[in-house]
């Protein structure tokens, strides 16, 4: 994560709580693939602590994916944290709860984050 996107997300979490998960790697890399790491996940009913590997196992736990961008809400980020719900359910968490965290709003892209059950929360330099 980058200095302008590692604060945002602990902003965020330290509102929720939880076990932070700084860049989950949701897909190992492979011959076939690139490594898919998550800006942040947050294991929520666990103690609230800021977990020191990149994994965790998250079978029947609740989740929560961040992605993160310093700059206006737009389509790389909500097209990031969509597709991320699908990476992470591989790993069969119980529930998923999307957060676009970006430094600014946009109207239209808000409402179809909205109408794609994402929750965009604007945390500003």
């Amino acid at each position: 994560m980058s200095k302008h996107e590692t604060w945002r997300t602990r902003q965020y979490w330290q509102t929720v709580g939880g076990l932070l998960i700084e860049e989950f790697v949701s897909v190992n890399a492979s011959e076939l693939n690139a490594k898919r790491p998550i800006d942040g996940l947050i294991v929520l009913n666990e103690p609230t602590a800021i977990h020191t590997n990149s994994f965790y196992d998250i079978k029947d736990k609740d989740v929560v994916i961040i992605q993160c961008k310093a700059t206006r809400l737009g389509m790389y980020l909500l097209g990031q944290i969509y597709f991320s719900q699908f990476l992470i359910q591989k790993h069969q968490p119980r529930s998923i709860k999307l957060v676009a965290i970006c430094g600014k709003s946009d109207s239209i892209m808000e409402e179809l984050a909205i109408a794609h059950n994402i929750e965009v929360v604007v945390i500003p330099e």
